[in-house]
């Protein structure tokens, strides 16, 4: 189990023991130190003084920072870089999120960080990466994940490209693929004794999860527009209907035998061969189509309660912690007043479980640098150096 103390989040889940610095970011960055806290890591934000954050004056909202504690450091100050380097030297890990050649400006690159401590994984997260024509440019998500083809594939034949709010970019191909490098990292580091820095770049992220759309493509099996194939809702059976109370319902009978049922269950005269012959998909929809129209959606649930169809409700955020497989599983609970995500993944021999709620600014600067062997705190404090 996990037991929160005035220190550290002491957990048995399977980073247990392993000491994370994160100078505060927005994003992916903070999402990635949000998930090794949630596998029991000891995460320390670093934050600025007076930072407004992503929820400015309501920090305990901001859920991508739970389980982590926080320290104040006025990275302006030497001082203050020097505070954070005498941490580094009992840290496993140091996560940052700047821009291209900003963390050596302040003094805290890799070069002088692993100066300090030779084990030291080094995560660095940007949307464009180290280098590049546009290293050095400003972006967000949807700009990362235009140029690599995902946003273009997304989308109506006639509407555009649909945006699929930030979950392609910031945090599967920026935050999940740091994650995935700081553990790699970390088994080297456990095996040689050195460290390294980690590179993780969003358009590299996203570029990375298209692999199986490029296989595809490579293969003739994809055509380079929206709403035209299989998976991407060109297909009558993987797309969305429309029911008769507004909602909608989400199918993906991809195999034959799931189509087959589908068309059972909807009650359809419909030949179940003619599923891959693109020519009659407009045909096919059309039916479809009309047949979902026929009920409300809390109707077709019944239908298709216990069937192989590949069926499913299309539910809101606020809907989704009530569905009865949601609620079962505890994918998404009610944590401290907050609904959020439980960590995922699971694991039979390591727990996992959510600790320490998101903290305010400073809330642990003094706990923090006395425990982790820093002198004079006071001192620091009193100074402005920390807060």
């Amino acid at each position: 189990m996990t037991v929160e103390t005035a220190g550290a989040t002491q957990s048995c889940g399977p980073l247990s023991g392993v000491r994370v610095v994160e100078l505060a970011s927005l994003g992916p960055g903070p999402f990635a130190t949000m998930m090794l806290a949630d596998l029991g890591a000891d995460v320390v934000r670093i934050d600025r003084p007076a930072a407004g954050g992503v929820f400015p004056g309501k920090p305990e909202e901001d859920l991508l920072n739970r389980g982590k504690r926080s320290v104040i450091l006025d990275l302006k100050q030497p001082d203050a870089v020097e505070v954070v380097l005498g941490l580094l030297e009992s840290v496993d890990v140091i996560v940052e999120g700047y821009r291209p050649g900003v963390a050596e400006r302040l003094g805290l690159g890799p070069d002088t960080c692993l100066g300090r401590n030779p084990r030291l994984v080094y995560g660095r997260m940007t949307g464009w990466g180290q280098t590049g024509p546009l290293a050095q440019s400003a972006g967000h998500d949807i700009g990362y994940i235009a140029v690599t083809g995902a946003l273009h594939a997304i989308g109506g034949a006639h509407t555009g490209p649909r945006v699929p709010l930030n979950l392609i970019g910031d945090f599967g191909g920026g935050g999940m693929y740091l994650v995935v490098g700081i553990l790699a990292a970390l088994r080297v580091a456990e095996r040689t004794g050195a460290g390294q820095v980690v590179d993780a770049a969003i358009v590299d992220g996203a570029a990375h999860l298209l692999t199986g759309i490029h296989a595809f493509l490579n293969a003739g099996a994809w055509n380079d527009r929206r709403e035209a194939n299989m998976l991407d809702g060109g297909a009558p059976f993987y797309t969305t209907y429309e029911t008769a109370d507004g909602r909608h319902m989400a199918v993906g009978a991809i195999e034959g035998k799931f189509y087959a049922e589908l068309l059972v269950r909807l009650g359809l005269d419909e030949d179940p061969a003619r599923q891959h012959d693109r020519r009659a998909w407009p045909s096919i929809r059309i039916k479809l189509a009309a047949a979902f129209a026929t009920r409300t959606l809390a109707q077709w649930c019944d239908v298709f309660e216990g069937s192989d169809a590949c069926v499913a409700p299309v539910v809101s955020l606020r809907e989704a912690p009530t569905h009865p497989h949601i609620e079962a599983r505890g994918s998404i609970v009610d944590h401290r007043g907050l609904v959020q995500s439980a960590p995922a993944p699971r694991f039979s021999l390591s727990r996992t479980e959510l600790g320490n709620p998101p903290p305010a600014p400073g809330q642990h600067t003094r706990d923090v640098l006395t425990e982790w062997g820093i002198p004079d705190v006071d001192d620091l404090i009193e100074r402005g150096v920390a807060g």
